[in-house]
């Protein structure tokens, strides 16, 4: 059913020109600790559905790692059950690339992470300091500060005056916010990556303002102690109304051409796609509302900024086909200027979304079908004569369960005492439950359903609620990845973090620093 592989042989086959879905299947607190480069994180948690979204095509050449503790047995036979035919095991897990020579990196989106860094080195992107920043603002000089982050993100928490304007629309949208050539924009996020490269982006379109990154972004804000915003509402205009959109799409063709970027007619696009043989991304980079209005059927919605910060939250294939599309020709090519330098294959499609509309694009080849769990009430729970096991998250079940239950995730129901003739009740998403369920009926159980309802409602059932801060034990989270978690509250966390993004760059080898390609000036 699988193969087995040496880590050397996945290491070949990264820069071997061949599609690659290296996946990592551990939980996400055990791949943020320590991970290659390139792997993308699949955790067997939600392994089907996972891995039926990021990597669609069934003749992939697919290797999966985990803690040398058969989850990758485990998700191999899923994956088969699924129609993939290349599946590959990395002998030993995790740990036996580092024994081979090779380097484990903690954090996650760290290949996106590590572009930040070598874009900053490689081209000197101009930033200023907090302290600097505080001092114009206090000075009431001729600036904006840009925040480059999602309106959520940046809702939970800004630079005060900030304005919301995500990466991917910053260009098209500047002189909407920014009118005078004049202003000094200072772009900034919660940290570094996506405040050099949404400077970098302003200054790659050709936008003549003074433009800096804050430097270490809000966090760079806390750690002199300036005062952070909760709650702030400022945000790019929804309608494109300035008059350089010409200028700036010519511009942004042009560096997304010195890049190696191709521009496809619909026609090229759709010879390319009708090749079965190889993995595809259409990815629409525009805003929500957009793509929500007139988004083309088959597409997936990858807002631009977020693709490139996280770009292995939508491809876990390297060396796949992705072709973008937005409605403007200003956002799609330099979100694949940006791609291309990271390696990817991105493509543009001329006229867009409209064009689009003629794409014959592929149906998903792989699809998770579960049967879902049959629903209890809260109110017919007998919880003296049932199992009850949580799979929420290991937060949310140490805030608020169930008195009695056990919390547990997927990978580990197998070291739970369960008698088999008992009801199992189990507590979470559907999708998370349905999956524990098939493995629970593989190993014997025949009577599980699930839970619903919110804490609240169990409450109100007369179901006693218990809080528990220390379990489970801060070992036992593996959903949990404790290097980025408090880094927005404590300062020393937060050193560490920023320490952690600059000194990425210092520890790619030679082979992973060639599949950077970054394109220069």
């Amino acid at each position: 059913m699988a193969n087995y592989v040496s880590p050397d042989t996945v290491r070949n086959w990264l820069s071997d020109g061949g599609e690659l879905a290296f996946l990592d299947v551990r939980e996400y607190g055990q791949y943020g600790e320590a991970h290659p480069l390139f792997v993308i994180t699949v955790a067997y948690s939600t392994f089907e559905s996972r891995v039926a979204e990021v990597a669609p095509n069934p003749q992939v050449r697919m290797v999966l790692i985990d803690g040398a503790n058969g989850i990758s047995e485990k998700a191999a036979e899923r994956a088969a059950q699924l129609g993939y035919s290349n599946i590959n095991i990395m002998e030993g897990g995790a740990q036996s690339w580092a024994g081979a020579g090779y380097t484990l990196y903690a954090g996650v989106n760290v290949p996106s992470k590590t572009f930040g860094e070598l874009l900053e080195i490689e081209r000197h992107t101009p930033r200023i300091s907090a302290e600097d920043l505080k001092r114009m603002q206090d000075e009431k000089s001729d600036h904006v500060v840009v925040d480059g982050r999602p309106y959520k993100e940046y809702n939970n928490f800004s630079i005060p005056g900030g304005i919301c304007c995500p990466n991917g629309e910053l260009a098209l949208r500047i002189r909407d916010i920014v009118p005078s050539p004049e202003t000094t924009i200072v772009v900034n996020c919660a940290g570094r990556t996506r405040s050099i490269l949404g400077a970098q982006t302003l200054i790659d379109a050709g936008v003549s303002n003074p433009i800096y990154a804050l430097e270490n972004g809000t966090q760079g804000w806390f750690l002199v102690d300036l005062p952070i915003d909760h709650g702030a509402t400022r945000k790019y205009p929804e309608e494109i109304g300035h008059s350089e959109t010409d200028d700036r799409r010519a511009v942004a063709r042009n560096r997304a051409q010195i890049a190696g970027v191709e521009f496809l007619e619909a026609n090229e696009a759709n010879a390319r796609l009708a090749d079965k043989s190889r993995t595809h991304y259409v990815l629409d980079v525009r805003t929500e509302a957009e793509f929500a209005h007139d988004g083309v059927p088959g597409s997936i919605h990858a807002p631009g900024g977020q693709l490139v910060q996280a770009t292995d939250e939508w491809i876990a294939v390297r060396e796949a086909n992705l072709l973008l599309l937005d409605n403007d020709g200003v956002r799609a090519p330099l979100v694949a200027y940006w791609l291309r330098q990271m390696g990817h294959k991105a493509t543009v499609l001329e006229g867009g979304i409209e064009a689009a509309r003629a794409l014959s694009i592929p149906a998903a080849s792989i699809t998770n079908s579960v049967e879902s769990v049959p629903e209890l009430e809260p109110s017919a729970l007998d919880a003296g004569s049932s199992r009850l096991i949580d799979l929420r998250s290991s937060l949310a079940y140490r805030e608020a369960h169930i008195d009695g239950a056990t919390w547990s995730i997927r990978p580990r129901l197998g070291d739970l005492d369960l008698d088999n003739s008992q009801t199992i009740v189990l507590i979470g998403a559907p999708t998370a439950t349905a999956l524990a369920a098939r493995d629970l009926a593989a190993s014997g159980a025949t009577n599980v359903k699930r839970l619903s309802g919110t804490p609240d409602d169990w409450r109100t059932a007369g179901l006693t609620i218990v809080e528990t801060p220390d379990n489970p034990s801060d070992d036992a989270r593996i959903d949990h990845l404790f290097f980025t978690a408090e880094r927005r509250y404590d300062k020393d966390a937060s050193r560490q973090y920023l320490k952690w993004e600059v000194d990425l760059a210092d520890q790619l080898d030679d082979q992973e620093r060639a599949m950077f390609h970054l394109a220069g000036g």
